[in-house]
């Protein structure tokens, strides 16, 4: 009943979250009710990440059968299943590139299936990663990055979920990966929220939601105090409280950073502010990208490429 109401209040035809959850909490839903059609929202499968392509391909295939399912019953959302292969580069951090090559495939406003609990494990992935308020503030329930995600299920249980997909007596598919121990996020679910419960004797997931949910306010009122400010001149930023300041050069600095839209590092901020107080001309980011000052304005430019001789 949890999901309904979620699914009724945001227009969500329920079979399209049902092939959402049906298919581990983490494929998609992309794109706007198609006009002319009706209920009809198109599931976007996305196979090619390691250990899951297989479970894409399901997926897939039970999409399409709710789709066919829908047709056969009056007055019933369809579901349209799109199938995208996806190829994940060589590097460190498998999760971080295949979340990458996933998002890459996604359309604008794409809705994904993460839960309180998924919510939960982000913050505390983020404090191990030493982050500040945007990290600790967890995943926006929308308009999040580049591709503005959407997160309609993001109040809800993971057991709520399965609850419900149990209901409909559907058969959930479940991800081999999420129980190996070498990706940092199921250690969190499998080891040190378990620990963490123990140590606490209560439930911490509801506790770090509501946290999150506490620092994001805080954040949107920096944000909204930050964006009146002008990143590129570095007078302004020198007459407001550094904080306000770099939280300007944050949001300027971020563009061009991906899917998922990635801020620069609390590192990279600090080079940036030696620009921004005259200790530096210019200075590096990731990414070959360069800040430098000239007539009291940043700017940003990518570096050129060195010359062989």
């Amino acid at each position: 009943p949890g999901l309904q109401s979620v699914a009724s209040a945001i227009g969500t035809p329920c079979l399209t979250v049902q092939a959402a959850i049906q298919a581990g909490g983490r494929i998609l839903t992309g794109g706007e009710p198609m006009v002319g059609k009706g209920n009809y929202y198109e599931p976007t499968v996305i196979a090619g990440v390691p250990h899951t392509a297989g479970v894409g391909w399901s997926s897939a295939a039970r999409a399409r059968a709710l789709g066919a399912k829908g047709r056969r019953r009056p007055r019933t959302a369809v579901a349209r299943c799109q199938t995208v292969a996806v190829t994940v580069p060589a590097g460190p951090d498998l999760e971080a590139r295949a979340r990458a090559a996933r998002y890459g495939a996604l359309p604008e406003g794409v809705m994904v299936g993460h839960t309180a609990d998924d919510q939960a494990e982000t913050v505390l992935l983020n404090l191990l990663r030493g982050a500040g308020l945007d990290g600790l503030s967890g995943m926006r329930a929308s308009g999040a990055g580049r591709r503005a995600v959407s997160r309609p299920i993001i109040d809800l249980r993971r057991a709520e979920t399965s609850a419900f997909v149990a209901a409909l007596g559907l058969a959930a598919v479940s991800d081999p990966s999420n129980s190996e121990l070498r990706f940092r996020r199921n250690r969190v679910r499998l080891e040190l929220l378990p620990l963490l419960a123990d140590i606490a004797q209560r439930d911490p997931v509801p506790l770090l939601v509501r946290t999150a949910r506490a620092l994001a306010e805080d954040a949107e009122l920096l944000d909204a105090l930050a964006s009146g400010l002008d990143a590129t001149d570095t007078a302004a930023l020198r007459a407001v409280p550094k904080p306000l300041a770099k939280r300007a050069l944050r949001a300027w600095l971020r563009g061009g950073e991906g899917p998922e839209h990635h801020p620069p590092s609390a590192a990279e901020l600090d080079r940036t502010w030696t620009v921004v107080a005259g200790e530096m001309i210019a200075c590096e980011l990731a990414g070959g990208r360069r800040v430098s000052r000239s007539g009291g304005r940043l700017m940003v430019s990518s570096k050129l490429p060195a010359l062989e001789v």
